[in-house]
């Protein structure tokens, strides 16, 4: 069985770095008590200190496997990746 992807909102995201950055907390504990990964926790954090500093956020690059893409291969190639003709 597979497990469904959790996604949070963007003012949970913000919450949960601010609790690091302002309230004292380490990224350990509110990962801990947020059930949430440390890494992704650590990204958030990163992300807020530059944005305090005036540094906009930059997007990050779909993977070409992501799905996004497969409406750009050319007709004539199939999905095994041989010419249909």
């Amino acid at each position: 069985m597979t497990r469904k992807r959790r996604s949070f909102t963007p003012e949970f995201k913000q919450e949960a770095a601010i609790l690091v950055l302002d309230q004292g907390y380490t990224i350990s504990q509110v990962s801990v008590s947020l059930g949430v990964v440390e890494s992704a926790l650590r990204r958030r954090v990163k992300q807020l200190e530059a944005e305090r500093h005036g540094v906009t956020p930059k997007g990050k690059a779909l993977p070409l496997n992501s799905g996004v893409f497969r409406s750009w291969r050319p007709a004539a190639i199939g999905w095994n990746g041989r010419r249909a003709y």
